[in-house]
């Protein structure tokens, strides 16, 4: 089974991950920010993961600080399930419609960090959310994954169709990538012989 559990507690935030990359799609997230919550919803769904999720964090302040350490967990969470990455895919991509919007993703579980992301929201926030808060995330996670991921939005008005569009396509990415060759399941997809 590929899976971790992470916990993280600073004077900021309190959060714990279970993750498992082979699941159903099953979520139950409480972040304390709503908008997150369904973002990460849909993630686990599109990609078959299935993620507990739970954070106690400072949002008196702002939703800040949940954001980016719920990005660190989960981007750890995934580096730990993935274990040595022996049989992965290793690339995956997806263009997904989310009514007018259109955002492609590309991902590779190299054990190399990037975030390249094109991704312009017009509003400020959705509902009370900073849409700012986006990046903030995919930073946080890719970092924390060891994965190199490009976001681009193709076309787009709806602030919440490009957000949730972005979500659902990176999980799409990552499902492909993430999964077991089944022609080459015992092969490190490197000429290195490492990711």
């Amino acid at each position: 089974m590929r899976n971790a559990q992470i916990t993280r507690t600073t004077g900021e935030t309190d959060i714990e991950v279970r993750l498992e990359l082979d699941g159903t799609g099953r979520s139950k997230i409480v972040s304390g920010v709503g908008f997150l919550d369904h973002m990460l919803t849909l993630f686990a769904r599109h990609g078959r993961f299935d993620i507990d999720l739970r954070c106690d964090g400072d949002t008196a302040v702002d939703d800040h600080h949940s954001v980016e350490d719920i990005g660190i967990c989960l981007g750890q969470a995934f580096r730990e399930a993935l274990g040595d990455k022996k049989g992965i895919c290793r690339y995956g991509d997806c263009i997904l419609p989310m009514d007018e919007a259109l955002i492609l993703s590309a991902a590779d579980i190299s054990g190399r960090s990037w975030l390249e992301m094109d991704l312009p929201i017009p509003a400020e926030k959705i509902g009370t959310f900073d849409t700012e808060l986006v990046r903030e995330f995919w930073i946080a996670f890719t970092s924390n994954a060891g994965i190199t991921l490009h976001i681009r939005e193709l076309s787009g008005i709806n602030s919440h169709h490009i957000a949730e569009g972005a979500f659902k396509s990176v999980a799409r990415s990552l499902r492909k990538a993430a999964a077991i060759d089944r022609d080459f399941p015992e092969d490190i997809q490197s000429t290195k012989g490492l990711l």
